[in-house]
């Protein structure tokens, strides 16, 4: 866990040297983080802009939330200490010994340093110390946060704590069509490899829970029981899309195109279906 100067000042710092905007809020609350790839704007009783690397991050954070059976409260703690410890960057170092997601230090005991750098493994861990702290759901988001990270700045989580509640509200799936990227049609992968790559790591992130699943050359079907279910994977595959090369995400009524980056009405032959999310990745 790294104890470092609050955030704002390292990305002041970091914005003079590269000469970027490293953050911005609106009257609305929406903030901007530094840019590492393509936009993604999350609304969800809010709005938050993160790149494609924070992004994912994000949505891997939750989905080990979900996985566990944890509380919405959990995720939102759990992205706030990650917004301040990292940035929802997965970092090879920091202070001392710490890295990954939530900086965690493995000289403190949270595990092998391969491990950490893990987001699902980091996620899982934090999850886990969350839950051994007597009373955490009737605490602040900085006081349960502080409670795992013992920083030495235990106020600066709360800051984060209106940003990652639209995170959350919209990647545990209690908002409709809530995330949105921008991706570039020249992703890495293409075809049936991105195919499996997307299946791969929609396993990875939510195990046993994630139920029937169907890989086709062209993409892959995710069988769902309600429309939360739909939109926590249909949220999860777009927040993955840069990397997995998906191309569209399609749930409901609405489709995700990668190149606009946006949710828009189904038009196409085939109508909507709430019992499945359809992914199509580049050819």
């Amino acid at each position: 866990m790294a104890r470092k100067p609050l955030v704002l000042i390292a990305v002041l710092a970091l914005g003079v040297s590269f000469g970027i905007v490293a953050l911005v809020r609106s009257f609305d609350g929406g903030i901007k983080l530094p840019k590492l790839g393509s936009d993604c704007t999350v609304r969800a009783g809010g709005e938050v802009t993160l790149d494609s690397v924070q992004m994912a991050n994000a949505a891997t954070i939750t989905a080990v939330g979900v996985r566990r059976k944890m509380p919405e409260r959990a995720v939102v703690v759990a992205l706030a200490t990650a917004l301040q410890e990292s940035k929802l960057e997965n970092r090879d170092s920091g202070d001392r010994d710490s890295i990954g997601l939530f900086q965690q230090r493995p000289s403190q005991g949270w595990g092998a340093a391969d491990k950490i750098q893990d987001p699902r493994y980091a996620s899982d861990k934090f999850y886990t110390a969350l839950t051994k702290i007597k009373g955490w759901q009737g605490m602040r988001i900085t006081e349960a946060a502080q409670r795992v990270q013992r920083s030495a700045f235990p106020n600066a989580y709360e800051k984060w704590a209106d940003e990652s509640a639209v995170l959350a509200k919209a990647l545990t799936g209690r908002a409709t069509g809530a995330v949105a990227c921008s991706v570039p049609d020249n992703p890495a992968l293409r075809g049936a490899a991105a195919a499996t790559a997307v299946l791969k790591d929609l396993r990875l992130d939510w195990g046993k829970g994630l139920g029937s699943t169907v890989e086709q050359a062209a993409g892959l079907t995710v069988h769902v029981t309600d429309a939360s279910a739909g939109w926590r994977y249909a949220h999860w595959l777009v927040s993955h899309a840069r990397t997995t090369g998906l191309e569209r995400v399609r749930f409901a009524e609405l489709e995700w195109r990668a190149p606009t980056g946006k949710w828009q009405a189904v038009t196409s032959d085939g109508g909507a279906d709430e019992r499945q999310v359809i992914a199509q990745v580049f050819r």
